[in-house]
């Protein structure tokens, strides 16, 4: 029975590993606007994200995500890209882009 506790509490923290949201894959949907680096600027308008605060930039994905958020005339552009992330690949996103400076 201990080994079975054992087993079924290292396939558990297994599978919590294996499904954490990873900033740098997701952040390869971003490349052609915002630049491997997070360094381009967008249309002209749009800094650098690599500038942004990652409270900016979970705030920014969030607002796109419910639609409330329209900066720069990009959120017909942006709701597509954030709608399937959840709060912890924004985090995980927000957090590798912190990376990138």
């Amino acid at each position: 029975m201990k080994k079975l506790l054992i087993i079924s509490g290292a396939i558990a923290m297994f599978a919590t590993c294996s499904f954490a949201a990873d900033g740098s894959t997701l952040y390869k949907k971003c490349i052609a606007c915002h630049g491997a680096k997070a360094e381009k600027k967008f249309n002209n308008k749009v800094g650098p994200l690599n500038m942004l605060s990652k409270e900016d930039i979970v705030s920014s994905l969030k607002g796109y995500k419910d639609g409330s958020v329209n900066k720069y005339a990009m959120g017909a552009m942006m709701k597509p890209v954030a709608k399937p992330l959840s709060d912890d690949d924004m985090n995980a996103v927000a957090e590798y882009i912190q990376t990138l400076k």
